[in-house]
């Protein structure tokens, strides 16, 4: 593996009415690591600007406006984290914002991938997220998994990993089901799974299972794997990412 894009959700950069700062250092301490001692070429798609906005002004998330300004506000701050973070491990960073239409139109999307190489061949960290500061609902993915999966895609990454508040893909609910057993390899995706109904598992998140399972189904039908793993407790993803040791969470490849 080469190229390697990280996302992280809402749900884990958010600690009741702050940011989840320790959370967030040790994401850079991961990045950090496969950067300089496993020389991958890393990709973060970050959420948490609406979140961070939110530590400093307190809107009603529900109204998209003012979704769109906290994400003003918390963009710059968030960013500023992660230039501090990144800095202390010799690594400079860099933000990118997209919409769904930057993948469509040919122009713009060579436009990105071009401004990508560049950032990637100086040892930048490239950092997304959806501009929806501006751009209506008809113009973004609505959540950061479908970004994830466009990224990784479109620019040539050969794995995405998503760190979420979901640990991997259970053949039943493990909130319900004691009993439920991750499924640590997942080829297919069957259109019962894709359509069930999705819930988010924080106020600050616009996902959930399913959109993860979406990204997958997206991934492996042009034949790129998808791991997914806790973004709270990054054990499973240094044994996987770092030590190639598959101990726990879903990889989704055929």
């Amino acid at each position: 593996m080469k190229r390697l894009v990280i996302k992280v959700g809402s749900a884990v950069l958010r600690e009741d009415s702050f940011l989840a700062l320790e959370r967030l250092n040790n994401l850079v301490d991961l990045i950090a690591k496969l950067k300089i001692e496993k020389k991958l070429e890393v990709i973060l798609v970050s959420s948490g600007a609406v979140a961070a906005g939110n530590t400093v002004l307190n809107l009603d998330k529900k109204k998209i406006l003012n979704r769109q300004a906290l994400a003003a506000i918390g963009q710059p701050l968030l960013m500023k984290h992660y230039k501090k973070r990144f800095a202390d491990h010799g690594l400079k960073c860099a933000q990118m914002l997209l919409v769904e239409e930057d993948f469509d139109s040919r122009k713009r999307s060579e436009n990105a991938r071009g401004v990508m190489e560049i950032l990637i061949k100086n040892n930048i960290v490239p950092i997304l997220n959806e501009n929806d500061v501006i751009a209506n609902e008809e113009l973004l993915f609505g959540d950061n998994d479908q970004l994830g999966a466009h990224v990784a895609y479109f620019f040539g990454a050969d794995m995405l990993a998503i760190l979420s508040d979901v640990d991997g893909l259970y053949d039943c609910n493990p909130h319900e089901n004691k009993n439920a057993k991750m499924r640590k390899i997942v080829s297919e995706l069957k259109s019962e799974e894709l359509e069930m109904k999705h819930t988010a598992n924080s106020e600050f998140a616009t996902g959930g299972i399913v959109t993860k399972l979406k990204a997958a189904d997206f991934l492996l039908k042009r034949d790129r794997m998808m791991y997914l793993s806790s973004g709270f407790d990054l054990t499973n993803a240094y044994d996987f990412l770092v030590n190639e040791n598959h101990q726990s969470g879903t990889l989704f490849k055929k």
